[in-house]
């Protein structure tokens, strides 16, 4: 394995890093603890460092914890001009699970794009996961809904429009110096400061062609040119009912709180589906009030056993 200096890396004396072949790509992902596995995957714009004190925590509770860096996120290497789709990472997440946990099911908590992606995998793969954890997106189906007719709700989502369009994006991140990332993380929670996380994302994401792989998520969700033809069936799956046990924290501050009581028809009515709102927390909840969110991941997944 290279230098964690070399790749983006940085040193969590409590987790290693690992790698996985999985659909062409070489994951890298974090590791720690022993036990049932839990999956966490991170959002935008992030990467898997995102989870550092929920691995600690659920590491020292009995769990075996991944953290991975989904394509387009600096350690994790793929092909140019590759597939960011919602149905190849929930095909990828699936497969990390297959191949980590002896086909099993597992645990799994998402935030931002890992929600998104864990909603897919719940959809199109609910014999992958065990319970899932899902912090601050509420369904996919029902944030689409809210956008046809909340000019709000838009505005909030302005970065998805503005995602759409070519070369503005890119050139908009890498100048200056990825201060847009900045912007974002300000923006969506405003009253929590994590600079040092936030200044390590930046460096992360300017590596390479992060920029243009990490934008290829939001262009896939919405223009179907971005997407992998041959996971079409898999695509169209995606936003099945779920019957998996699922939780969606989020935070007070976060307007996308509203549209949580108006995803209920997304669930199964077998599936368990509830939702809580976090004080004092905007949109990376999982880092603002890591405690409380912690202790919540750990008594969602230890109804299981």
């Amino acid at each position: 394995m290279q230098h964690p200096q070399s790749t983006g890396m940085k040193s969590i004396d409590y987790a290693d890093h690992k790698f996985l072949q999985i659909q062409g790509a070489e994951y890298c992902y974090l590791e720690a603890g022993e036990g049932p596995l839990v999956l966490l995957i991170h959002g935008y714009p992030d990467n898997a460092y995102s989870w550092e004190h929920q691995i600690r925590f659920l590491a020292q509770n009995g769990y075996r914890v991944i953290a991975p860096f989904t394509r387009g996120y600096a350690p994790t290497r793929t092909v140019e001009n590759g597939f960011f789709d919602r149905a190849t990472l929930a095909l990828d997440m699936t497969t990390l699970i297959e191949q980590l946990n002896d086909g099993k099911p597992a645990f799994l908590v998402g935030q931002d794009w890992g929600a998104a992606i864990s909603y897919g995998v719940m959809g199109a793969f609910p014999q992958s996961v065990t319970r899932a954890m899902v912090l601050a997106i509420p369904h996919p189906v029902e944030v689409m809904r809210t956008l046809k007719k909340s000019p709000r709700h838009c505005l909030r989502s302005f970065h998805w429009f503005l995602f759409q369009l070519p070369w503005l994006p890119e050139r908009l991140i890498r100048w200056p110096r990825g201060q847009f990332l900045n912007f974002l993380w300000h923006l969506w929670s405003p009253d929590f400061n994590d600079q040092k996380h936030v200044d390590h994302v930046i460096d992360a994401m300017l590596q390479g062609h992060s920029v243009e792989d990490t934008l290829a998520y939001y262009r896939a969700a919405i223009q179907k040119k971005y997407r992998d033809p041959e996971l079409e069936s898999v695509f169209d799956r995606l936003n099945d009912q779920i019957v998996v046990p699922t939780r969606v924290l989020c935070g007070q501050q976060d307007m996308r709180k509203e549209l949580l009581p108006r995803a209920t028809d997304q669930f199964a009515d077998s599936a368990e589906y509830q939702w809580k709102l976090i004080d004092q927390a905007g949109h990376f909840l999982h880092r603002e009030q890591l405690d409380i969110v912690n202790r919540e991941i750990l008594d969602w997944i230890s109804k299981a056993s």
